[in-house]
């Protein structure tokens, strides 16, 4: 094959399945890093607006929390189900199988919405009522989740279409939408909770209205984007009509992702009922932690979102050599972002406290509790990659097994038995001592996954990445898939 024939050949290719690994992962994750960060920040900007109207506003917003978290868990999750999918499917050149996968994932978002909009508000009074019995924090609680639930549609629509632009390499696009949603949100803010430019001070609902604008903003974003630039899926009416073989295998990959991580939204709930039995400021501390390392995770998240559709696509078409250096790569990446994050939060505690207007209560539980939390984040870094590797390669039980023993095998039961000693700083070793155990589980897991699914893996397509005019050699299937 000339050298001509080889790069028309590559170049009518997917650049998930010809590109340079390590120009390939930089140009899929920066743009995801960098709209993770602005979300990050959107995060960190919505509380800080929310604690000027009280240390117990910030402490309802921390509470309403593990809820938010579990509706974003579906979203996400089956989203993360139906990039596995896609991607693979696009990898084996299985486009009806693709446009099925894409439809059925919108089907999914949109029942799914309605259902926890519906859960949001028969239930957010009682799920204040069983962490707190505060009737100040209560009234700033209820109104907030309840109306940041009711608009869930919005945010599973954004997720789900920023998913479908991820998994065919529109990561540019995705970033728009995920950019578009924060920036609206973190211009609202202000405006809703206090009432400015002629507006009505509406405090921490007005936090809430301003995040269903800014998501509804997002997937406005995210659909026009598939629609102008996903040329890949062809979407059809029949496209969206439910197929249950096809909801099964999204949910292979996405319900132990959903599940994954609807245990850190009852890790959450369960650690804020053991620390506001000490005092309400240290549920406001652990909030405050939540929103901060959002900004060290959020990039890392980022990677992960731009890393699995690479693998689940070069898995499918057969390629070791590329599934093997994305993940060192990405593990290379995401401990260089972590210990950056980890100094920041040993030396800065103080000052990224003061920005929530801590009090001298809130200082004092909270300058001990980030220095603790932050040696958990170099094992995190190894933890968060692999988890989303075995993601890609469809290992979802792996990953529930993992996320289930370190949040609730380890993490609460942890912190519930330090929690007996009275000291409120002891609570915090939970993340470290939980963190070490999932590192341990994820590296065992990772040898398994390897010998099966990757070690035999064909070298078709690195030889013709590689430009290597001998030929190929048979590729040599997975002993498991």
């Amino acid at each position: 094959m000339s050298g001509d024939e080889r790069e028309n050949k590559m170049g009518s290719e997917n650049k998930m399945g010809s590109m340079r690994v390590s120009r390939l992962l930089i140009s899929m994750s920066a743009p995801m890093m960098a709209s993770m960060m602005v979300q990050a920040l959107y995060n960190i900007v919505d509380s800080i607006f929310v604690a000027r109207l009280g240390e117990k506003a910030l402490t309802a917003v921390s509470l309403a929390f593990p809820a938010q978290m579990l509706s974003i868990s579906a979203a996400v999750g089956t989203g993360v189900g139906v990039t596995a999918l896609l991607s693979k499917s696009l990898g084996e050149k299985n486009f009806k199988l693709a446009n099925k996968t894409a439809g059925n994932g919108v089907f999914l978002a949109l029942v799914s919405s309605l259902l926890f909009g519906v859960l949001g508000l028969l239930f957010a009074a009682p799920f204040f009522a069983s962490q707190t019995r505060d009737s100040e924090i209560t009234a700033f609680g209820v109104p907030y989740l309840t109306i940041a639930m009711a608009g869930s549609i919005f945010v599973f629509m954004q997720i789900m279409y920023e998913k479908l632009l991820a998994s065919t390499g529109k990561a540019i696009a995705s970033m728009a939408a995920q950019i578009a949603g924060a920036v609206t949100n973190i211009i609202l803010d202000p405006i809703m909770i206090f009432g400015l430019l002629g507006f009505p001070k509406l405090g921490t609902a007005g936090a809430a209205i301003a995040t269903i604008i800014g998501q509804l903003v997002g997937a406005i974003v995210a659909i026009s984007c598939h629609l102008a630039y996903n040329h890949e899926l062809k979407l059809k009416a029949q496209s969206y009509a439910p197929e249950w073989a096809v909801i099964k295998k999204i949910y292979q990959v996405g319900l132990p992702s959903i599940v994954m991580q609807a245990i850190g939204s009852f890790m959450i709930y369960g650690l804020n009922r053991i620390l506001i039995s000490f005092t309400a400021a240290a549920a406001a501390v652990l909030g405050v932690y939540f929103k901060l390392q959002s900004f060290v995770f959020m990039p890392v998240f980022g990677l992960n979102n731009g890393m699995v559709p690479i693998i689940a696509y070069n898995y499918g078409a057969g390629s070791k050599k590329r599934v093997t250096g994305i993940i060192k790569l990405s593990i290379t990446y995401a401990l260089v972002i972590m210990s950056v994050g980890a100094m920041l939060f040993l030396i800065f505690p103080a000052a990224f406290l003061a920005m929530f207007n801590a009090s001298p209560e809130m200082l004092a539980i909270g300058k001990p509790a980030m220095r603790i939390i932050a040696i958990h984040f170099i094992p995190a870094a190894i933890c968060v990659i692999l988890i989303s590797v075995f993601q890609a390669l469809g290992n979802g039980l792996e990953t529930l097994m993992v996320s289930t023993a370190r949040q609730l095998i380890v993490l609460l039961p942890a912190a519930w038995l330090f929690s007996l000693s009275g000291q409120v700083w002891m609570v915090w070793w939970a993340f470290p001592v939980s963190e070490i155990a999932s590192l341990i589980m994820c590296l065992l897991i990772l040898k398994k996954v390897y010998n099966i699914k990757i070690k035999h893996l064909g070298e078709v397509m690195a030889n013709r990445t590689e430009g290597l005019d001998k030929p190929a050699p048979p590729r040599l299937q997975p002993a498991v898939e």
